[in-house]
């Protein structure tokens, strides 16, 4: 079994609870109140800063021009592409990125990012990896089911960039990517430092059902 098989077995239940979660189901069929997705924007625009602060660490650590490439590639992708989606909505609400720059994390994000940022400061490749892809993949996992549960209905959706930028064949490719990188960085690893990298990517989509329930209000 591949490492990242053994990484989706240890989470695989919690990751079917994001899928019930009501912010998501509501972000599926439409009905999630404006005010909780403004919330949720403000806090992920926020939150994708330090994400991308921690893919720099990898680059960093990163010991091949492969690696940093790939870690190049993913910092513009968080940068650019996915805050564009971010943007568009914030623009509908009426705020510029300067505006948003101004909101103060929530403590679930602050925790949330400190978290990945300690282990980026002291950890490998490895545990960045571990750290960063809860997030990567799970929006990927989530945009997938939203789609096909949904599809039929996505016209009339707010939601549908949403929706659509996370279920993309290019979100999907990225998932992969992190997926494959995982599988080769952990090939020949211990025993003992699987467990611990599980640990870091249990803790890490751990967080992510505390940024649900957060936007959410829960």
């Amino acid at each position: 079994m591949k490492f990242s098989e053994e990484l989706f077995e240890e989470v695989k239940e919690l990751w079917n609870k994001y899928l019930q979660h009501p912010f998501v189901k509501g972000i599926g069929d439409g009905t999630l109140d404006k005010d909780k997705f403004k919330k949720y924007l403000i806090q992920d625009y926020l939150y994708l800063k330090d994400y991308a602060k921690v893919f720099a660490m990898g680059l960093v650590k990163a010991k091949t021009m492969k690696e940093m490439k790939f870690y190049c590639e993913a910092i513009k992708g968080t940068l650019e592409d996915e805050t564009q989606v971010h943007t568009n909505y914030l623009r509908y609400f009426g705020l510029s990125d300067a505006e948003v720059e101004g909101y103060r994390c929530e403590l679930t994000t602050a925790s949330y990012t400190n978290y990945m940022l300690g282990i980026a400061t002291k950890g490998d490749s490895k545990e960045i990896a571990m750290t960063i892809m809860p997030c990567t993949w799970s929006y990927y996992y989530i945009g997938k089911n939203l789609f096909d549960t949904y599809s039929d209905t996505l016209e009339s959706n707010f939601y549908k960039p949403w929706i659509e930028e996370y279920s993309s064949v290019e979100f999907k490719e990225c998932a992969n990517a992190w997926i494959n990188y995982i599988d080769y960085l952990c090939e020949n690893i211990s025993k003992e430092e699987k467990e611990e990298l599980k640990d870091i990517f249990i803790k890490s989509s751990l967080y992510e059902m505390e940024f649900w329930n957060m936007a959410y209000g829960e």
